[in-house]
């Protein structure tokens, strides 16, 4: 589920990087930078105890700076971008509460990087490449997206003190994945001649904006008017 940071970084990167490599070096070296980056995350991850080593996480790291590598040689842009939105989650349960505090952190920042839960990854990709000959904008895409409710562990929702007891069981709570329908704004569609807001507008473009959004999850759908 890290895969976004990878394309997060790249827009700001390559932009400084265009005028140092060639066109097919920098894209080389953006997208296997970003797997390498990201791998250095996860083998952290491997030894903690909390956590662990996903294959999982290493296999989505490798999967997107592939995609990204083979999106610029094949049509010298992101047809397909990825997007992260997140929000604080917040619990009527005061102990899930404390939960998340300690294992994903108190601040705003720590949470919303941290915590799963809260987090949304998103492929987005424009409307207008699919139907050219409408009406529709070139900036408006659709996104998919994906995320997680009920993680307060990395494999269950068990934890255990060093003797093995038992100090925090939340089995009750099912861990589940969510599938998310939204549509969204390409931001580097919009035209400019300005190098420094093209490039805010590339920043920008790796964050899935607040919409409405059809989720299903749990085995049920629901509608969101405003999903962050």
């Amino acid at each position: 589920m890290l895969i976004v940071h990878m394309d997060g970084a790249k827009p700001a990167w390559s932009s400084g990087a265009r005028q140092v490599w060639t066109e097919k070096k920098r894209i080389w070296i953006g997208g296997m930078s970003g797997a390498a980056y990201q791998t250095v995350i996860e083998t952290l991850d491997g030894f903690s105890a909390e956590w662990g080593w996903s294959w999982g996480d290493f296999a989505a790291n490798i999967f997107g700076s592939g995609m990204l590598i083979a999106q610029e040689l094949a049509w010298d842009e992101q047809k397909i971008q990825f997007k992260f939105s997140a929000h604080r989650q917040s619990y009527k349960d005061v102990t899930l509460n404390q939960r998340s505090d300690k294992i994903f952190g108190k601040s705003l920042p720590e949470r919303l990087l941290k915590d799963y839960n809260g987090q949304t990854y998103w492929l987005s990709t424009g409307l207008k490449q699919f139907f050219p000959d409408t009406r529709i904008p070139i900036w408006l895409q659709v996104s998919v997206g994906t995320g997680a409710e009920g993680m307060f562990g990395a494999f269950d929702n068990i934890v255990k003190d060093d003797n093995e007891n038992i100090i925090f069981d939340r089995t009750d709570i099912k861990r589940y994945r969510q599938w998310y329908l939204s549509p969204d704004i390409d931001f580097t569609k919009i035209k400019t001649n300005k190098k420094g807001i093209k490039l805010a507008l590339q920043i920008l473009n790796v964050i899935k904006l607040p919409m409405p959004a059809l989720e299903y999850g749990n085995g049920k759908f629901s509608f969101h008017a405003l999903y962050l």
